[in-house]
């Protein structure tokens, strides 16, 4: 039983699925109530499967920081097979590589992924790396249909060449006919398909000697933890960094349950960083500065916060206002609805509470969105207006921007999202919080020129900034080694590259990061908020 509610509890936590499950849904049912329309007609074409499509190979120009420079783009699906055997999957990315480089190995790569699990690298892709981006108002406001891709200024392909990773069952991967797809849908397994596709790029492309990156956003973090210790172990594979972008590695981080304080504390600087946002503070906090209210949350959370939560119904009532009344003030909830809520409150609970006399709700995945529901006076909002802003518009450019300029030709449906990827198997962490941080210890110990970079974003809600702190903190890493973990703060969600100034910054921290990493120039990224 304890298994079960586990495992439900972290599919609750899959960060780019359009809906959620909720905690009392059997993952079995969720799967099976999927309304994709597409879902019959895309089997049918995986069980008649006879290959994949040509590869197209594309050239392009683009300038970046002011350099115009030609570059080549390839989609394409890869075989992967058994250790010198059968055909296993058909793993479909898009890699851009630099012209006019005499030597690659003299120039770094950079495989990025997104998270779900069941997401494809869309968001990276299109959103903050590449050299087309879908570009999404400032203001939070809702983009205007059709959607398209536009230059990317502040794309990462004048730094460094870039492979775009579809995992098995996203975009337009998929089993060869015959596999069972579970060989794929799993923690342990993701890792091992993802490592061999790695492995098996460097060495068709004859990039073993190129100084090798990993960019993984949401759960794509957890993954590139994980790949971290896959790539050592298994193909000797030492990487230069890491970069966590709105990332999770240790599920206790998010997960809220009674038992589990951690998760209230570690989200708590940012229910007041949103209640600032939308002017829900008072007067005092208000006239600070974003980086201000953070702080003060922050310390509150570690000092005072936390160790309440543990002291629980043994917290003196004279303690437990002063406690309630502060949290009141920084969050910008009412003490009576604190009180009642045991001065626990979930982040689905704060979106639909912090504005409910404004009959709004708040975004998860990026704090600053607001929607309303049919029923203003319930206790969880019906859908999260910050993925109603972007997967839309995501979703038509990626379509078009495959089909009209890299002229891919695929007649399956590429799978943005999807929830064909559960129930997904958590064996490896029966009994305990999916975590993938000693592996990344482990890696950063045994490999002590790798860096480590993450990106948090203020009005993420669903992986916060505060989260991946605890985890940094808690790695345990010898001082010499402490350094090697830099993170990078961000006045956006938890895709902050949708925000113009957020993504213009992010290049400037990850261009800074990889001179660290390479050893070309001291760069210091963490900015202590």
């Amino acid at each position: 039983m304890f298994r079960l509610s586990l495992l439900i509890l972290i599919l609750v936590a899959n960060f780019h699925l359009s809906q959620p499950l909720q905690a009392d849904q059997p993952a079995e049912k969720a799967e099976a109530s999927s309304t994709d329309p597409s879902d019959k007609g895309d089997q049918k074409k995986d069980d008649d499967d006879d290959g994949p499509p040509v590869p197209s190979v594309t050239h392009h120009t683009a300038t970046i920081d002011g350099v115009e420079f030609e570059y080549t783009a390839t989609a394409r699906q890869m075989v992967l097979k058994e250790d010198g055997g059968d055909d296993k999957a058909w793993v479909f990315f898009v890699a851009y590589t630099k012209d006019g480089v005499e030597d690659p190995g003299d120039r770094p790569i950079t495989f990025c992924f997104n998270g779900g699990p069941g997401s494809s690298s869309v968001w990276l892709h299109i959103g903050a790396l590449g050299p087309k981006r879908v570009r999404l108002p400032d203001d939070a406001s809702r983009a205007r249909p059709p959607h398209r891709v536009e230059e990317n200024p502040f794309s990462l392909l004048d730094v460094s060449d870039l492979v775009f990773i579809d995992p098995v069952s996203t975009g337009y991967s998929r089993p060869v006919e015959g596999e069972d797809k579970k060989q794929f849908h799993g923690y342990e397994e993701d890792l091992r398909s993802v490592g061999q596709f790695i492995h098996d790029y460097v060495s068709e492309y004859g990039r073993w000697g190129s100084p090798k990156f990993l960019i993984g956003e949401s759960y794509g973090g957890l993954r590139a933890a994980g790949l971290s210790g896959t790539l050592q172990r298994r193909y000797h594979m030492y990487l230069n960094g890491i970069v966590l972008l709105s990332a999770v590695v240790d599920f206790q981080t998010i997960a809220f349950r009674p038992e589990n304080d951690v998760a209230f504390s570690s989200f708590l600087p940012t229910y007041a960083t949103t209640a600032w946002y939308h002017q829900a503070l008072d007067d005092q906090l208000q006239n600070k500065s974003l980086e201000e209210v953070a702080e003060e949350a922050r310390a509150f959370a570690r000092d005072v916060y936390h160790p309440a939560l543990i002291r629980g119904a043994g917290l003196p009532p004279d303690e437990r206002a002063a406690v309630i009344g502060q949290l009141a003030r920084l969050t910008g909830l009412s003490e009576d609805y604190l009180d009642r809520s045991k001065l626990r409150v979930p982040g689905e609970m704060f979106n639909k509470q912090l504005l409910r006399d404004r009959r709004l709700v708040v975004g998860r995945f990026d704090s600053r969105y607001t929607g309303s529901d049919r029923n203003s006076a319930g206790g969880r909002a019906e859908h999260d207006p910050s993925a109603a802003g972007a997967f839309g518009p995501f979703a038509s450019a990626m379509n078009d921007y495959l089909f009209s300029e890299l002229k891919f030709r695929n007649d399956r449906v590429y799978e943005i999202l999807t929830g064909k990827v559960h129930p997904w198997n958590y064996d490896h962490f029966q009994n305990r919080y999916v975590n993938a941080s000693e592996t990344l210890r482990r890696a950063m110990a045994t490999n002590p020129h790798l860096k480590v970079f993450a990106a948090c974003g203020y009005y993420d809600m669903a992986t916060p900034f505060f989260a991946m702190e605890f985890t940094r903190d808690h790695l345990d890493l010898p001082p010499e080694l402490r350094e090697n973990f830099s993170l990078g703060y961000y006045e956006g969600g938890h895709m902050m590259y949708i925000h113009e100034p957020s993504l213009k910054k992010l290049r400037s921290d990850l261009i800074r990061f990889y001179e660290s990493a390479l050893g070309t120039a001291p760069a210091e990224v963490e900015e202590e908020n």
